[in-house]
Protein backbone atom coordinates (compact mmCIF):
# COMPACT_ATOMS: atom_id res chain seq x y z
CA UNK A 1 0.00 0.00 0.00
CA UNK A 2 2.31 2.72 -1.41
CA UNK A 3 1.85 6.61 0.11
CA UNK A 4 1.13 9.05 -1.86
CA UNK A 5 3.80 12.02 -1.49
CA UNK A 6 3.24 15.48 -2.76
CA UNK A 7 5.25 18.90 -2.56
CA UNK A 8 3.79 21.47 -0.06
CA UNK A 9 1.81 21.48 3.27
CA UNK A 10 -0.34 18.74 4.04
CA UNK A 11 1.33 16.10 1.83
CA UNK A 12 1.65 13.83 4.84
CA UNK A 13 -2.32 12.92 4.46
CA UNK A 14 -4.38 12.43 1.89
CA UNK A 15 -8.05 13.94 2.02
CA UNK A 16 -11.22 11.75 2.71
CA UNK A 17 -14.58 13.00 3.14
CA UNK A 18 -16.06 9.38 4.24
CA UNK A 19 -13.44 6.82 5.64
CA UNK A 20 -15.52 4.19 4.85
CA UNK A 21 -15.68 4.58 1.36
CA UNK A 22 -11.83 3.44 1.38
CA UNK A 23 -12.22 1.07 4.34
CA UNK A 24 -14.84 -1.91 5.54
CA UNK A 25 -14.91 -1.89 9.33
CA UNK A 26 -14.52 -5.31 10.63
CA UNK A 27 -14.31 -4.95 14.51
CA UNK A 28 -13.43 -2.70 17.01
CA UNK A 29 -9.95 -3.37 18.84
CA UNK A 30 -10.09 -1.06 21.91
CA UNK A 31 -9.85 2.92 22.63
CA UNK A 32 -7.17 5.10 24.05
CA UNK A 33 -7.50 8.54 25.59
CA UNK A 34 -7.55 10.30 22.57
CA UNK A 35 -8.59 7.92 19.99
CA UNK A 36 -10.35 4.37 18.64
CA UNK A 37 -8.58 1.57 16.76
CA UNK A 38 -10.15 -0.85 13.99
CA UNK A 39 -9.65 -4.04 12.36
CA UNK A 40 -10.69 -3.05 8.74
CA UNK A 41 -9.96 -4.51 5.42
CA UNK A 42 -9.40 -1.86 2.62
CA UNK A 43 -12.23 -2.35 -0.26
CA UNK A 44 -9.47 -1.90 -3.38
CA UNK A 45 -7.22 -4.95 -2.25
CA UNK A 46 -9.01 -6.76 0.35
CA UNK A 47 -5.56 -6.29 2.66
CA UNK A 48 -6.06 -5.95 6.19
CA UNK A 49 -5.14 -3.16 8.79
CA UNK A 50 -5.07 -1.46 11.88
CA UNK A 51 -6.71 1.84 11.48
CA UNK A 52 -6.52 4.28 14.71
CA UNK A 53 -8.73 7.11 14.60
CA UNK A 54 -7.87 10.08 15.86
CA UNK A 55 -10.69 12.95 16.98
CA UNK A 56 -9.64 16.45 16.10
CA UNK A 57 -9.39 18.61 19.65
CA UNK A 58 -7.55 22.13 19.98
CA UNK A 59 -4.95 19.84 21.81
CA UNK A 60 -4.25 17.46 18.65
CA UNK A 61 -2.41 20.24 17.29
CA UNK A 62 -1.47 20.01 13.44
CA UNK A 63 1.96 20.51 14.47
CA UNK A 64 2.26 17.74 17.29
CA UNK A 65 0.70 15.62 14.78
CA UNK A 66 2.76 16.34 11.95
CA UNK A 67 6.15 15.86 14.06
CA UNK A 68 5.03 12.56 15.40
CA UNK A 69 4.07 11.34 12.06
CA UNK A 70 7.38 12.76 10.78
CA UNK A 71 9.30 9.78 12.51
CA UNK A 72 6.49 6.92 11.74
CA UNK A 73 7.01 7.92 8.03
CA UNK A 74 10.54 8.14 7.64
CA UNK A 75 10.64 4.17 9.56
CA UNK A 76 11.00 1.64 7.10
CA UNK A 77 12.35 -2.06 8.37
CA UNK A 78 11.68 -5.90 8.64
CA UNK A 79 10.88 -5.81 12.51
CA UNK A 80 9.22 -1.82 12.80
CA UNK A 81 5.32 -1.97 12.61
CA UNK A 82 4.85 0.16 9.21
CA UNK A 83 2.65 3.31 8.98
CA UNK A 84 1.32 2.49 5.90
CA UNK A 85 -0.91 5.61 5.07
CA UNK A 86 -2.24 8.75 6.88
CA UNK A 87 -5.65 10.23 5.97
CA UNK A 88 -7.80 13.27 6.93
CA UNK A 89 -11.21 14.53 7.24
CA UNK A 90 -12.62 17.56 8.68
CA UNK A 91 -13.55 15.41 12.02
CA UNK A 92 -10.21 13.09 12.11
CA UNK A 93 -7.07 12.01 11.36
CA UNK A 94 -6.63 8.26 10.18
CA UNK A 95 -3.49 6.50 10.49
CA UNK A 96 -3.56 2.94 8.36
CA UNK A 97 -0.77 0.60 10.49
CA UNK A 98 0.61 -2.39 9.72
CA UNK A 99 -1.55 -5.51 11.18
CA UNK A 100 0.57 -7.47 13.99
CA UNK A 101 -1.31 -10.14 14.66
CA UNK A 102 1.04 -13.04 16.25
CA UNK A 103 1.10 -11.93 20.58
CA UNK A 104 3.11 -10.76 22.90
CA UNK A 105 6.38 -11.54 23.71
CA UNK A 106 5.23 -12.81 27.43
CA UNK A 107 2.53 -14.09 26.45
CA UNK A 108 4.44 -16.63 23.45
CA UNK A 109 7.46 -17.23 25.66
CA UNK A 110 4.73 -18.75 28.47
CA UNK A 111 3.27 -20.78 25.22
CA UNK A 112 6.36 -22.77 24.35
CA UNK A 113 6.55 -25.17 26.45
CA UNK A 114 10.33 -24.95 26.08
CA UNK A 115 12.83 -21.85 26.18
CA UNK A 116 16.32 -21.12 26.71
CA UNK A 117 18.92 -18.70 26.77
CA UNK A 118 19.43 -18.85 23.01
CA UNK A 119 16.01 -18.16 22.50
CA UNK A 120 16.18 -14.85 24.03
CA UNK A 121 19.17 -14.03 22.71
CA UNK A 122 17.47 -14.45 19.21
CA UNK A 123 14.75 -11.88 19.82
CA UNK A 124 17.17 -9.45 21.57
CA UNK A 125 19.21 -9.75 18.18
CA UNK A 126 16.23 -8.46 16.17
CA UNK A 127 15.65 -6.23 18.44
CA UNK A 128 19.18 -4.44 18.47
CA UNK A 129 18.86 -4.74 14.79
CA UNK A 130 15.95 -2.30 14.27
CA UNK A 131 16.44 -0.18 17.45
CA UNK A 132 20.34 0.46 15.32
CA UNK A 133 18.40 1.31 12.36
CA UNK A 134 16.48 3.82 14.30
CA UNK A 135 19.60 5.14 16.07
CA UNK A 136 21.35 5.55 12.28
CA UNK A 137 18.37 7.87 11.09
CA UNK A 138 18.50 9.67 14.15
CA UNK A 139 15.59 8.13 16.21
CA UNK A 140 15.02 7.07 19.91
CA UNK A 141 12.47 5.29 20.77
CA UNK A 142 12.59 5.97 24.79
CA UNK A 143 9.82 3.80 25.82
CA UNK A 144 11.25 0.07 24.87
CA UNK A 145 9.74 -2.65 27.09
CA UNK A 146 8.15 -6.21 26.51
CA UNK A 147 5.10 -4.81 25.89
CA UNK A 148 6.09 -3.19 22.62
CA UNK A 149 7.47 -6.38 21.23
CA UNK A 150 4.80 -8.23 19.41
CA UNK A 151 5.23 -10.91 17.31
CA UNK A 152 3.90 -9.95 13.65
CA UNK A 153 2.19 -13.40 13.24
CA UNK A 154 0.82 -16.44 14.94
CA UNK A 155 3.43 -18.89 13.01
CA UNK A 156 6.09 -19.93 15.25
CA UNK A 157 9.21 -18.37 12.99
CA UNK A 158 7.14 -15.19 12.87
CA UNK A 159 9.23 -11.98 13.35
CA UNK A 160 9.54 -9.79 16.42
CA UNK A 161 8.03 -6.45 15.87
CA UNK A 162 8.81 -2.86 17.63
CA UNK A 163 6.05 -0.98 18.40
CA UNK A 164 4.43 2.38 20.12
CA UNK A 165 6.22 5.06 19.06
CA UNK A 166 4.37 7.77 20.56
CA UNK A 167 7.28 9.03 22.72
CA UNK A 168 9.98 8.33 19.97
CA UNK A 169 12.41 11.79 19.20
CA UNK A 170 14.21 12.82 16.06
CA UNK A 171 17.48 13.56 18.21
CA UNK A 172 18.39 17.02 17.22
CA UNK A 173 22.62 17.26 17.84
CA UNK A 174 22.46 14.00 19.68
CA UNK A 175 20.80 15.30 22.84
CA UNK A 176 17.69 15.30 24.40
CA UNK A 177 16.33 16.51 28.13
CA UNK A 178 12.48 15.68 28.13
CA UNK A 179 11.87 13.22 31.25
CA UNK A 180 9.70 10.49 29.61
CA UNK A 181 9.50 6.94 29.39
CA UNK A 182 7.95 3.72 31.67
CA UNK A 183 9.09 3.61 35.18
CA UNK A 184 11.35 0.42 35.76
CA UNK A 185 12.86 0.60 32.30
CA UNK A 186 13.93 4.26 32.08
CA UNK A 187 17.86 5.30 32.28
CA UNK A 188 19.65 6.67 35.24
CA UNK A 189 20.53 9.79 33.43
CA UNK A 190 17.18 10.31 32.49
CA UNK A 191 15.68 10.07 36.27
CA UNK A 192 18.54 12.43 37.01
CA UNK A 193 17.24 15.06 34.70
CA UNK A 194 20.02 15.49 32.62
CA UNK A 195 20.76 15.55 29.22
CA UNK A 196 20.82 12.62 27.51
CA UNK A 197 21.32 10.53 24.48
CA UNK A 198 19.90 7.70 21.83
CA UNK A 199 21.88 5.25 24.88
CA UNK A 200 18.47 5.79 26.84
CA UNK A 201 17.54 3.14 24.31
CA UNK A 202 20.47 0.53 25.13
CA UNK A 203 19.67 0.80 28.51
CA UNK A 204 16.28 -0.40 28.46
CA UNK A 205 17.36 -3.12 25.70
CA UNK A 206 19.29 -4.54 29.32
CA UNK A 207 16.17 -4.28 31.21
CA UNK A 208 14.36 -6.53 29.03
CA UNK A 209 17.39 -9.02 28.53
CA UNK A 210 17.35 -8.92 32.31
CA UNK A 211 13.88 -9.65 32.25
CA UNK A 212 13.62 -12.45 29.65
CA UNK A 213 16.44 -14.27 31.28
CA UNK A 214 14.39 -14.88 34.64
CA UNK A 215 11.14 -13.16 34.45
CA UNK A 216 11.61 -10.26 37.03
CA UNK A 217 12.54 -6.83 36.18
CA UNK A 218 16.46 -5.84 37.46
CA UNK A 219 14.76 -2.84 39.68
CA UNK A 220 12.14 -3.19 41.98
CA UNK A 221 11.32 -1.11 44.85
CA UNK A 222 8.07 -0.40 47.01
CA UNK A 223 7.60 2.95 46.01
CA UNK A 224 7.97 4.88 42.20
CA UNK A 225 10.86 7.44 44.42
CA UNK A 226 12.83 4.07 45.79
CA UNK A 227 12.80 2.40 42.21
CA UNK A 228 13.92 5.62 40.85
CA UNK A 229 16.62 6.12 43.46
CA UNK A 230 18.00 2.21 43.07
CA UNK A 231 17.71 2.73 39.26
CA UNK A 232 20.03 5.97 39.30
CA UNK A 233 22.41 4.09 41.75
CA UNK A 234 22.32 1.51 39.07
CA UNK A 235 21.87 -1.41 41.73
CA UNK A 236 21.38 -4.86 40.46
CA UNK A 237 21.96 -8.22 41.15
CA UNK A 238 21.73 -11.65 39.19
CA UNK A 239 20.08 -13.69 42.43
CA UNK A 240 20.28 -17.31 43.20
CA UNK A 241 18.67 -19.19 42.31
CA UNK A 242 17.30 -17.60 39.60
CA UNK A 243 20.66 -17.27 38.07
CA UNK A 244 22.41 -20.07 38.49
CA UNK A 245 22.04 -21.82 35.26
CA UNK A 246 22.61 -18.53 33.44
CA UNK A 247 25.77 -18.21 31.62
CA UNK A 248 28.53 -15.69 32.47
CA UNK A 249 28.18 -14.38 29.40
CA UNK A 250 24.35 -13.88 29.66
CA UNK A 251 25.58 -11.88 32.27
CA UNK A 252 28.33 -10.09 30.89
CA UNK A 253 25.76 -9.11 28.15
CA UNK A 254 23.87 -7.49 30.43
CA UNK A 255 26.72 -5.57 32.35
CA UNK A 256 27.64 -3.88 29.42
CA UNK A 257 24.49 -2.60 28.80
CA UNK A 258 23.00 -1.52 32.14
CA UNK A 259 26.34 0.54 32.72
CA UNK A 260 25.26 3.75 34.68
CA UNK A 261 28.12 5.62 32.74
CA UNK A 262 25.67 6.23 29.00
CA UNK A 263 29.09 7.14 27.28
CA UNK A 264 30.91 3.93 28.67
CA UNK A 265 27.45 1.53 27.88
CA UNK A 266 27.00 -0.72 24.89
CA UNK A 267 26.07 0.82 21.84
CA UNK A 268 23.29 -1.38 19.83
CA UNK A 269 26.64 -1.59 17.58
CA UNK A 270 28.84 -3.09 20.15
CA UNK A 271 25.90 -5.37 21.95
CA UNK A 272 25.29 -6.99 18.25
CA UNK A 273 29.13 -8.19 18.20
CA UNK A 274 28.77 -9.59 21.68
CA UNK A 275 29.46 -13.71 21.68
CA UNK A 276 26.02 -13.96 23.41
CA UNK A 277 24.48 -12.68 20.16
CA UNK A 278 26.32 -12.88 17.49
CA UNK A 279 28.35 -16.22 18.62
CA UNK A 280 27.84 -19.09 20.66
CA UNK A 281 27.53 -19.01 24.06
CA UNK A 282 24.19 -18.38 24.71
CA UNK A 283 22.95 -22.19 26.20
CA UNK A 284 20.38 -24.53 25.19
CA UNK A 285 19.22 -25.59 28.40
CA UNK A 286 15.68 -25.25 29.47
CA UNK A 287 14.87 -22.65 31.40
CA UNK A 288 10.92 -21.95 30.56
CA UNK A 289 10.18 -23.98 34.09
CA UNK A 290 11.85 -20.37 36.17
CA UNK A 291 11.72 -17.72 33.89
CA UNK A 292 7.78 -18.74 33.10
CA UNK A 293 6.57 -19.18 36.99
CA UNK A 294 7.94 -15.65 37.48
CA UNK A 295 6.88 -14.01 34.26
CA UNK A 296 3.10 -15.27 35.39
CA UNK A 297 3.77 -13.58 39.13
CA UNK A 298 5.18 -10.36 38.17
CA UNK A 299 4.00 -9.76 34.57
CA UNK A 300 -0.07 -10.99 34.67
CA UNK A 301 -1.16 -7.89 32.51
CA UNK A 302 -2.28 -10.11 29.72
CA UNK A 303 -4.93 -12.04 31.81
CA UNK A 304 -6.45 -8.40 32.33
CA UNK A 305 -5.95 -7.59 28.80
CA UNK A 306 -8.50 -10.65 27.76
CA UNK A 307 -10.86 -9.83 30.35
CA UNK A 308 -11.24 -6.29 28.40
CA UNK A 309 -11.43 -7.67 24.83
CA UNK A 310 -13.46 -11.06 25.42
CA UNK A 311 -16.78 -8.91 25.99
CA UNK A 312 -16.79 -7.64 22.76
CA UNK A 313 -14.40 -9.68 20.61
CA UNK A 314 -15.84 -13.03 18.77
CA UNK A 315 -13.64 -15.97 20.64
CA UNK A 316 -11.82 -17.32 17.44
CA UNK A 317 -10.52 -13.98 17.58
CA UNK A 318 -8.71 -13.65 20.96
CA UNK A 319 -4.56 -13.64 20.22
CA UNK A 320 -5.28 -11.24 17.59
CA UNK A 321 -7.38 -8.67 19.07
CA UNK A 322 -5.17 -9.10 22.76
CA UNK A 323 -2.10 -7.58 21.13
CA UNK A 324 -3.92 -5.03 18.74
CA UNK A 325 -6.13 -3.77 21.23
CA UNK A 326 -2.70 -3.29 23.60
CA UNK A 327 -1.00 -1.63 20.51
CA UNK A 328 -4.33 0.65 20.09
CA UNK A 329 -4.05 2.11 24.53
CA UNK A 330 -0.88 2.38 24.11
CA UNK A 331 0.14 3.62 20.65
CA UNK A 332 1.00 6.77 19.13
CA UNK A 333 -1.34 10.08 19.34
CA UNK A 334 -2.26 8.86 23.26
CA UNK A 335 1.82 9.20 23.77
CA UNK A 336 1.46 12.95 22.27
CA UNK A 337 -0.79 13.94 24.90
CA UNK A 338 1.08 12.20 27.77
CA UNK A 339 4.36 13.77 26.63
CA UNK A 340 3.11 16.74 28.18
CA UNK A 341 2.20 15.42 31.59
CA UNK A 342 6.26 14.17 31.33
CA UNK A 343 7.24 17.61 33.46
CA UNK A 344 9.42 19.10 36.09
CA UNK A 345 7.42 20.35 39.00
CA UNK A 346 9.07 23.32 41.67
CA UNK A 347 10.80 20.41 43.63
CA UNK A 348 12.78 19.17 40.71
CA UNK A 349 11.68 15.85 40.36
CA UNK A 350 9.59 14.81 37.23
CA UNK A 351 6.86 12.97 36.65
CA UNK A 352 5.93 10.12 34.13
CA UNK A 353 1.98 10.46 33.52
CA UNK A 354 0.24 7.70 31.77
CA UNK A 355 -3.71 8.30 30.22
CA UNK A 356 -3.99 4.43 29.38
CA UNK A 357 -3.73 1.52 31.47
CA UNK A 358 -0.79 2.09 34.39
CA UNK A 359 2.29 -0.11 33.71
CA UNK A 360 2.75 -1.13 37.12
CA UNK A 361 4.14 -5.23 37.85
CA UNK A 362 3.66 -7.50 40.48
CA UNK A 363 6.77 -8.88 41.81
CA UNK A 364 5.51 -11.39 44.35
CA UNK A 365 8.69 -13.45 44.46
CA UNK A 366 9.81 -11.42 47.15
CA UNK A 367 6.44 -10.29 49.25
CA UNK A 368 4.71 -8.73 46.36
CA UNK A 369 6.60 -4.93 45.99
CA UNK A 370 4.67 -2.67 43.76
CA UNK A 371 6.85 -1.12 40.75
Amino acid sequence: MGRKEEDGSGSWKKQTSNIRKTFIFMEALGSGAFSEVFLVKQKSTGKLFALKCIKKSPLNRDSSLENEIAVLKKIKHENIVTLEDIYESTTHFYLVMQLVSGGELFDRILERGVYTEKDASLVIHQVLTAVKYLHENGIVHRDLKPENLLYLTPEENSKIMITDFGLSKMEQNGIMSTACGTPGYVAPEVLAQKPYSKAVDCWSIGVITYILLCGYPPFYEETESKLFEKIKEGYYEFESPFWDDISESAKDFIRHLLEKNPSARFTCEEALRHPWINGNTALHRDIYPSVSAQIQKNFAKSKWRSLQVRGSCPSENQQTLVSLWHWANWSLFDHVMETATCSQNQKGSFTLSCTSEPDSASVSRTGGQQL
